[in-house]
């Protein structure tokens, strides 16, 4: 019944949204305010990804040619964070446009979204909108759950909000495994030739806080306070799905993407006695810079630990802290934040009193080499100022 109700919801949404775009267009934009990607005059950037299998907790893709083969010429991913659509439309469109931009000046293979993204009063038919405006640019997209987007850790109505999104073609997000925690736990596998992987990219759900029913579980003190942590069930998953992966196809090099940064940033970052921060030693900074404390959990769950013993994940991505934005290597590993793309959020104007010529609101390009050697690097929102 659950899953005629979803199926009927949707469908209505959607028709809905079809008679708004009638109003804007008819009221000069006056009306049918909701409609935040009718005033963008939307590219068509275009794809030569293709889907070439996939299940309930993996998709499996490939660039190909003209003559149907594979190609290994590279592979581009644009990832972003915390865009917080949210009810003003002048700041939404405003982030709508730069994201927009920026796909079309860098044309990725893949877009990569980790988390908050929808956050306003019509979240359903903005989470539907989002997914329309994805498939008129026509490239394939993915995405994570932050800890805003829904007001539970796992039930209808964070399905439902997934739901509105994975239901277009574009869209490589899928639910995962249910016994797992949280919704979206899953992997994109890139396919380099018919029996090697260019990279895997593994989602997780980072959850919202930590919740009293997990802590006996992961060990997890009670006096402990603070955002949530990835699960046993969840890491186990992550080695079974790795080790499957490397019996198929040999090596398997891994990306990690994920909304709340794991314990391990901390190391990245020092608070002075003035409350100023900086950087550490205990990390080889490449870029960015860090205006603020690290959102992790008190509960470091071993995430890190295992990333280390299996071998495989090169770099993490996350978002959740909107005005850090560097890039470090910590014990070989990239712990990387995702620019933060919204504007209905706080910014280094509370922060910092600078003004938009510096803030860091923008995208982060990672290119992968054929050879599967990687370079990421940021790009800011304030270039198109």
């Amino acid at each position: 019944m659950n899953i005629i109700y979803e199926k009927l919801r949707i469908g209505i949404d959607k028709a809905l949204l079809s008679m708004g775009r009638g109003v804007y267009s008819i009221s000069g934009g006056k009306l049918a305010k909701i409609m935040f990607t009718a005033s963008l005059d939307i590219p068509t950037v275009g794809t030569d990804v293709k889907i070439i299998s996939e299940d309930e907790d993996s998709v499996t893709i490939a660039k190909f040619d003209e003559n149907g083969k594979i190609l290994n010429n590279g592979f581009r991913i644009l990832s972003t964070t915390d865009l917080h659509f949210g009810d003003d439309p002048i700041l939404r469109d405003k982030c709508m446009g730069m994201l927009m931009r920026h796909i079309a000046d860098t044309k990725p293979d893949l877009v990569v979204l980790t988390g908050d993204i929808i956050l306003g009063k019509y979240q359903h038919f903005d989470a539907i909108q989002f997914a329309q405006f994805m498939e008129k640019i026509g490239v394939y997209w993915a995405f994570t759950f932050g800890n805003h987007e829904a007001r539970e850790e796992k039930g209808r109505f964070k399905e439902l909000l997934m739901k509105c999104q994975t239901t277009f073609p574009h869209c490589l997000a899928r639910q995962g495994k249910k016994e797992l925690f949280g919704l979206c736990n899953y992997c994109i596998n890139i396919l380099k030739s018919d029996s090697e992987i260019l990279k895997t990219l593994f989602m997780l759900d980072s959850g919202r806080d930590i919740i009293d029913e997990y802590r006996d579980e992961h060990g997890c003190p009670w006096e402990y306070g603070s955002y949530d942590f990835i699960k046993n069930n969840q890491m186990n998953w992550y080695e079974n799905k790795l080790k499957s992966l490397e019996k198929k196809y040999g090596e398997v090099k891994s990306f990690m993407y994920m909304h709340i940064p794991i314990p391990e940033y901390e190391y990245a970052v020092i608070q002075d006695e003035n409350n100023k921060f900086g950087f550490t030693d205990k990390c080889e900074i490449l870029y960015g810079g860090v205006y603020e404390s690290v959102g992790c959990s008190k509960h470091n769950s071993g995430m890190f630990a295992l990333i280390k013993k299996l071998g495989s994940t090169e770099a993490l991505f996350s978002g959740h802290d909107h005005v850090n934005d560097f890039c470090a290597v910590y014990d070989g590993v990239y712990l990387v934040y995702n620019q933060c793309g919204g504007y209905e959020t706080y910014t280094l104007e509370e922060k910092t009193g600078w003004g938009e010529e510096k803030w860091v609101q923008g995208v982060t390009v990672t290119d992968i080499a054929p050879n599967g050697t990687f370079k990421i690097s940021p790009r800011y929102n304030r270039d198109y100022l």
